[in-house]
Order: C-alpha cells, then sequence, then structure tokens
C-alpha cells in the first residue's frame, strides 16, 4: 500500500510539473475584450523579456495578471501572493500610445516600471531573491549599520538626487524601484554605478564595458572653496595614488578635544604616473570631510546632542583645510595612508561622489560625528573594511582601531616629524611657526611676553610701540603674528555674532532689515556649497549628474560662487555694526596694526643696507 501511494504521489507531482512548465508565467484574468488581452500580452512579454534568466527561473510558478479599477489613488499596482494588480489605466494607456512608441514614450514606461516594479517583489519574496534583507545591498542602498549598538538605523537619509522618493519608504520598495531603473534605464550604469554593479553580479548579468564607457567622464565634486572658486572638480579614479585617513589633532576646546575625521584623496597632477611623488601634488589633492552644515550659523550643544544639524559631506582642497586647522585653529594634521586595493580606492571614490550628491543625514555629537560617519563611509564602500572591528565614535580612535587591523599602511612614513611635515604626512600647527616668529622680535627688542600666545594676547593698542620700533627682521616676524592675530580676531567675532544675536532666541531681524535679507542670501548660498543637488533639482536625472546636468551644473555654481562673494562684500561694513564695542575695537586695532607693521617692513626695505 505504501508503495502505491508513494507512486501515485510521484505521478502527481510529475504531472504537476510538466503543467507548471507548459504554463505561461504570467497571464492576464478577468474581464477583457480580444483586444486587451492582446494589448496585455505584448505588456506581459516585453516586461518577461527584460528579466534576466535567474529572476524568471525564480519565479517557478505562475502569476496572475488582474487589471484592476479599484486600487487606491496614486497606487499603480499591488502583488499579493501569486497575483499582480496593476491600474487598468496602464493598460488603456498602452494601447493609445503610439505603434513605433519605444522605451522614452511616457506610457510605455509607465505599464513596464509597474509590472516590473510588481515582479520585483515576487523575486524578491523567493528563497532565491530574498535582496531587501541583503547586508550588502543595504549598505548601498543607504540603511546604514548604526553606531553605537546593533542594528540598522529605521531611515534612509539619501534622499537627494532620487529617482523616486517611493524607495526611501522600505528596503522592499528599494529593491522593486531600482530594478526597475535597472531594467528600463540605460544609464542606470552611470547614476548608481555600485547598484548596477551589484545586481549585475547577483543576476549573472556579464559586465557591459561599452555601455560604461558612455558614461560622462569621472566622479564631479563640487569643492566649497573659500578662494579662488572654479569649476566643479571632475575627479578621475585613474588619477588617484592613494585615499589616507586624515586626523585634525585635538585642542583644548570642548568639541574638539577628540580630534576631527577626515579623508585625503591624494590625486597625481595630470601626466604624473602614479606613485608617491604624487603626494606632493598638494594642489591637486581633495579632502573629504563630514560636517554639521549649520544653516542659522548657530552652533548648540543641545541641537548637536538632538540631531537637529544636517550632516553632509563637504569637498574642500587640501590647501584650505592645512589652513584652516593649522593657522586658525592652532592644529596639527596627520595624514595616515590606507592599506586598499586599486578596486577598493576607485569604489571608495565612488562611494563618496555618491554621498556628495544623495545624502542628506543629521549630525549627532555622540553616535553620528565625524568619526562615525567617515567609518560608515569606509564600511559601505569596501566589504573587506566592513568585517572589521573598526566602529569608533571619536576620531582618534577611529584611527586607533584601522591601525589594529591592519587598514593602514605606514610603510614609507618616517619615524621624524621633521621628515614626515616635508612629505606630506604631517601638517605641524602653526603656534611652533609663531613662537619662533615671537622670538626673533623679543630678541630684537627685549620685550617680555614670554612666547607668541601671550603677546597676541595683549590689546592691539599694547603691541604698536614694538611695530613701531622694530628693524627689518623683527617686522617680518611680527607681520606674520599680525596676521595670526587678525585670523583670531575675525573667528572670535562670527563666534560672538553668532551667540550674540543667533542665540537664546534672539534673531537677526533686530539688527534690520537689510543686514537679515543680506545673511539670509549668504546662508541659502553657502547651503547650496555643502548640498549640491540642490542646484539640479528642477533637472531631470537621479544619481551621479552626467553631461547634460554636468553643463547646467557648471553655470550655476559659477554664478552663485560670485553672488556669495558679493554677499559677503556687502555684509563685512554692516556685520561689525553688530558687533559689541570691544570686540569692534580689538578687530579693528589688529587690522590696523597689520598695516602698521606692513608700511614699516616697505620702508626698512626701501632703506640702504649700511642704514639699518
Amino acid at each position: 500500500m505504501r508503495r502505491l501511494l508513494a507512486a501515485l504521489a510521484a505521478a502527481w507531482l510529475a504531472v504537476a510539473a510538466t503543467d507548471a512548465a507548459a504554463a505561461p508565467l504570467l497571464q492576464a484574468t478577468g474581464e477583457l475584450t480580444p483586444a486587451q488581452q492582446e494589448a496585455s500580452a505584448q505588456l506581459v512579454a516585453q516586461a518577461l523579456s527584460r528579466l534576466p534568466p535567474a529572476w524568471s527561473d525564480a519565479l517557478d510558478r505562475p502569476v496572475e495578471l488582474r487589471w484592476r479599477d479599484d486600487l487606491p489613488a496614486g497606487v499603480h499596482g499591488r502583488a499579493r501572493g501569486r497575483a499582480i494588480g496593476l491600474d487598468r489605466r496602464l493598460l488603456e494607456d498602452w494601447m493609445a500610445r503610439a505603434p513605433d512608441a519605444g522605451d522614452g514614450d511616457p506610457a510605455t514606461r509607465a505599464a513596464l516600471a509597474a509590472l516590473l516594479h510588481e515582479l520585483a517583489h515576487l523575486y524578491d519574496r523567493t528563497p532565491s531573491g530574498r535582496l531587501s534583507s541583503d547586508p550588502r545591498l543595504l549598505d548601498l542602498a543607504g540603511w546604514q549599520v548604526a553606531v553605537p549598538g546593533p542594528g540598522r538605523r529605521a531611515r534612509n537619509d539619501f534622499r537627494d538626487r532620487s529617482p523616486d522618493a517611493y524607495e526611501l519608504a522600505s528596503p522592499r520598495e528599494y529593491v522593486a524601484v531600482n530594478l526597475e531603473h535597472y531594467l528600463l534605464d540605460p544609464d542606470y550604469r552611470c547614476r548608481r554605478p555600485a547598484l548596477q554593479a551589484w545586481f549585475d553580479a547577483r543576476f549573472g548579468v556579464a559586465v557591459d564595458a561599452d555601455a560604461a564607457a558612455a558614461c560622462a567622464p569621472g566622479l564631479q565634486f563640487v569643492r566649497d572653496a573659500v578662494r579662488e572658486f572654479g569649476e566643479p572638480a571632475t575627479l578621475d579614479p585613474e588619477r588617484i595614488f592613494e585615499i589616507d585617513y586624515l586626523l585634525a589633532e585635538g585642542n583644548q576646546q570642548p568639541m574638539s578635544r577628540w580630534g576631527h575625521s577626515m579623508l585625503r584623496i591624494v590625486v597625481c597632477a595630470p601626466g604624473r604616473p602614479r606613485g608617491p611623488d604624487c603626494r606632493l601634488d598638494l594642489q591637486h589633492h581633495l579632502v573629504l570631510s563630514f560636517r554639521a552644515f549649520v544653516g542659522d550659523v548657530q552652533i548648540s550643544s543641545w541641537r548637536g546632542l538632538t540631531g537637529s544639524y544636517p550632516s553632509r559631506l563637504f569637498a574642500l582642497p587640501l590647501g584650505q583645510v592645512v589652513d584652516e586647522y593649522t593657522k586658525v585653529e592652532l592644529r596639527g594634521l596627520r595624514s595616515v595612508p590606507l592599506a586598499l586595493e586599486r578596486g577598493e580606492i576607485e569604489a571608495l571614490a565612488t562611494r563618496a561622489a555618491q554621498l556628495h550628491w544623495s545624502y542628506d543625514g543629521r549630525y549627532l555629537f555622540i553616535s553620528n560625528n565625524c568619526a562615525v560617519e567617515t567609518w560608515k563611509l569606509l564600511h559601505d564602500a569596501v566589504p573587506r573594511l566592513a568585517a572589521l572591528p573598526l566602529a569608533s565614535i571619536t576620531p582618534n580612535g577611529l584611527l586607533r582601531r584601522l591601525r589594529a587591523a591592519g587598514a593602514t599602511n605606514e610603510s614609507r612614513i618616517p619615524g621624524d616629524v621633521a621628515a614626515q611635515a616635508r612629505l606630506g604626512y604631517y601638517f605641524e600647527a602653526a603656534d611652533a611657526h609663531y613662537d619662533a616668529m615671537y622670538a626673533v622680535a623679543r630678541d630684537e627688542q627685549g620685550l617680555e611676553p614670554a612666547d607668541a600666545a601671550a603677546w597676541l594676547a595683549l590689546p592691539p593698542l599694547s603691541r604698536q610701540p614694538a611695530l613701531r620700533a622694530s628693524g627689518l627682521r623683527g617686522a617680518a616676524a611680527l607681520l606674520v603674528l599680525e596676521a595670526a592675530a587678525l585670523r583670531q580676531q575675525e573667528a572670535l567675532a562670527r563666534d560672538e555674532l553668532k551667540r550674540r544675536w543667533l542665540g537664546r532666541g534672539r534673531g537677526l531681524a533686530e539688527a534690520g532689515p537689510d543686514i537679515a535679507g543680506s545673511l539670509q542670501e549668504f546662508l541659502r548660498l553657502g547651503g547650496a556649497f555643502s548640498r549640491p543637488a540642490s542646484w539640479l533639482e528642477d533637472v531631470e536625472g537621479y544619481g551621479l549628474p552626467q553631461d547634460a546636468e554636468r553643463a547646467v551644473l557648471a553655470g550655476r555654481v559659477r554664478e552663485d560662487a560670485a553672488r556669495r562673494d558679493a554677499q559677503a562684500a556687502n555684509l563685512e561694513a554692516g556685520i561689525r555694526g553688530l558687533l559689541s564695542p570691544a570686540r569692534r575695537e580689538a578687530l579693528e586695532g589688529t587690522e590696523a596694526n597689520l598695516a602698521l607693521v606692513g608700511v614699516r617692513l616697505r620702508e626698512l626695505a626701501a632703506q640702504p643696507a649700511s642704514s639699518l
């Protein structure tokens, strides 16, 4: 009896398998006219012809297609069980399109996209699918790992330059939306190259080198350069020699004592072969820095703890970063090469470009600060690094973990600090240089303050007698110190403006409509440089900008850079009136000192050598 039952079961399974193989994978049901049946079959055939074999093979049972009139507004389709329901209007528009309509036709695209979207949901639910729960895809998609603690963030902050905001609703919808574009957009590989490569590998699709060659060359970054701003920078991954972990050392300020995490892209000068000499091409190097963009110019510890500040990836010239940290903040910069393979360097640069154009996160001093953001960039770009225990909430801690995991390559870094500085592995804080300059002036005139910091702490009027009495070497040294004093006073003035006029509920409206309007426009322009996608919000496209978008971008960036410079000049005079009398006196006194010592130096230089 058992043998008979087993034989009957085997026969039934064989018949069922034969019937399933013979049945169409996707067939419309319900009341349709012959013309509608034919149009529906055409749509189904076009959609199925685009599926990779691994996808269609996973859908091993027939799927019922129902054309519905009862879907909610704005919903084009739903997949339930082994059935797909599509809005009947999609079929009507499909039938009404021109006979020679291609994929670019709106009706053709809408119907195909809706059907492929629901087929993607069905595939995602199969044992060989499960794309929406794949850790690597979640990394690429933007559901990033959370620090501290296990798990992932519930929110996807890759909001800019999205092909469809619905992709951010959940990982399942992200998969469905992106598979639509993967199958229908010829330039998907250009706009989202990492996802294209991941889908190709998952489906066993060969890389199309000719299609990739049609993409706009390089990776585009908008540099937030204070001086000599030009065109957006197009970064050729082939010219990248190395990528360094760039650490700004800590100081005594509460928010700076643990340092600041950045990445330095070591770019070779045009025509130079990739090699160690590229480290000396400093003018071509790019720094990637996650910073809290403060739209209202005010830094608040409470808001930093609650995530009220946007966190964005800034692209900055190396020289500007060096000046900012070493001369203004008096902090050293340590540049440590990461141990990356060639493909990993290109993947990291590509991921950085994706963040630059798409990411608009939330800055949190503890759990989503510069160290965490930098670690997530490394984690998401390079799977090998994702497997290492690198997560840290402090910049110093991240460097220690990178070293402990063997993720740095310091074999070429000399032990001597002077040699490190000469080769570009270390940028010394300027305070030692200022002390050396002050020693020249002190020895020349017998000045009383012990060091440069004590000298610069004197009121500007107290420094004037020494400026007037200086010799040639002393005047040159004091010129350097007065320039440093001016940078300090400008930083203090900016800090006072933040606290006095934008803190504790006070607004700039009290300062007058002209200043308030100018500052708001200045901040708007600054926001554009921190969020470059804002320049292309009215231009069709998503992901990495391609040729047509780049042409629009270049013109708009030039215009806004010029406008920002003009606004800065307009604000300069008006904002000084908002400073406290003591701060304004210190700032103007330092400017007068700088002019005074400049005149003194020129006079001494013009005298015959014998009279000095």
